[in-house]
């Protein structure tokens, strides 16, 4: 069991001094304003790099900084310190990330998050400023947290706000720090008081790779897809979870009763973990069509990729359809694969239709 250095005994207003504090001047990584802002501070540090920190050399970089992004003042000062706090830049400027320049070189967005992911990791604290420098890890002590609990709420991310790394000797809360610490943030009322903060906290988290917010509560994207299986964005439709689990029972079952045993309904392979995939993409079905097992194919994970993205689909007779932006290579080994009749039903076969005409321009049709 971890071993706390001190208890939490700790007064309310010791904890609530301490909590993690981070604001964004910008949510988007992918803005001008991000990118440029950024720019602006590394080709400041590589034409002072011969300079020791001084406020004359900070109220330099603010004035450059401010003709870019158009902010003064306390915003002006955000918008800078937002570096410092995510990793990006070095105390009082001495030096910036070694990944800063290949994310601002990412030709895609995909790229960018990814490099975003790992400076964050790897380099975030966010007690550290231009004039206060910081070795706590938040992320990390999150992560590591989430990997002990599995998923972590709303409540639970914001109890973590309030904690003092430094106290915990394993990096981490086990699940009875952690509902002691629901219960501290409680009591000082963290969450209304601080809620600007909690909200940006979420949204980095947001931007972090193999993380994701099913219905307000953080998952691993790996542990989420095993759960609830494809269309994770809790900002596009609400997923009822325990329809969800009905619905993937039939498509095993189904799969049982007609091959013997449960098997990916392409592929013929009872791997040892399976996803329903929706044939309509459960954002465009309504209520009905959402959780209708025929509205469904239970597929492996490479299998549930390529056709929830539209790089295959199936003709009425199950054979299957692949999209030319596929490689000869890859077209070339799924071009045998397809649906027995036994599922094709006339129902699933309109679903289908819909999925083709869906895609009809990425699989060429």
């Amino acid at each position: 069991m971890l071993k706390q250095k001190n208890k939490m005994e700790n007064s309310n207003n010791q904890i609530y001094e301490k909590y993690w504090s981070i604001t964004l001047a910008y949510t988007n990584i992918n803005s001008d304003k991000f990118k440029n802002t950024l720019k602006t501070i590394i080709k400041f540090i590589d034409t002072n790099n011969t300079k020791q920190y001084t406020p004359e050399l900070y109220q330099k970089l603010q004035e450059e900084v401010s003709n870019i992004n158009g902010l003064n003042g306390a915003s002006l000062r955000k918008s800078i310190n937002q570096f410092l706090k995510l990793g990006f830049i070095n105390f009082q400027f001495k030096s910036y990330n070694e990944d800063c320049k290949t994310f601002l070189e990412a030709k895609t967005n995909r790229k960018r998050r990814t490099i975003f992911s790992r400076i964050v990791y790897k380099n975030s604290s966010f007690n550290k400023d231009v004039t206060k420098d910081s070795d706590n890890r938040e992320i990390n002590f999150l992560i590591k947290t989430l990997e002990e609990i599995g998923k972590l709420t709303k409540e639970d991310i914001v109890a973590l706000m309030t904690q003092k790394i430094e106290d915990f000797e394993d990096g981490y809360l086990n699940k009875e720090e952690l509902e002691n610490a629901k219960q501290n943030s409680r009591e000082i009322n963290f969450y209304e008081r601080k809620y600007n903060q909690v909200s940006h906290f979420k949204t980095i988290l947001g931007k972090l790779d193999d993380l994701v917010f099913v219905s307000g509560v953080l998952y691993f994207e790996e542990d989420a897809k095993v759960i609830f299986g494809e269309d994770l964005k809790e900002d596009i439709r609400k997923r009822d979870n325990y329809l969800h689990r009905l619905y993937k029972n039939q498509l095993k079952e189904e799969s049982e009763e007609k091959e013997g045993e449960i098997k990916c309904m392409v592929e013929h392979l009872d791997y040892p973990s399976l996803v329903a995939s929706h044939i309509k993409p459960f954002i465009k079905s309504n209520d009905n069509e959402a959780y209708d097992s025929e509205n469904g194919l239970l597929l492996s994970r490479n299998m549930d990729i390529l056709f929830d993205q539209g790089y295959i689909s199936f003709k009425d007779d199950g054979k299957i359809i692949l999209s030319n932006q596929l490689s000869d290579d890859l077209k070339n080994f799924l071009k045998e694969y397809g649906l027995k009749i036994i599922y094709l039903s006339d129902k699933r076969k309109k679903y289908l239709k819909y999925h083709r005409k869906l895609y009809k321009k990425k699989l060429n049709i």
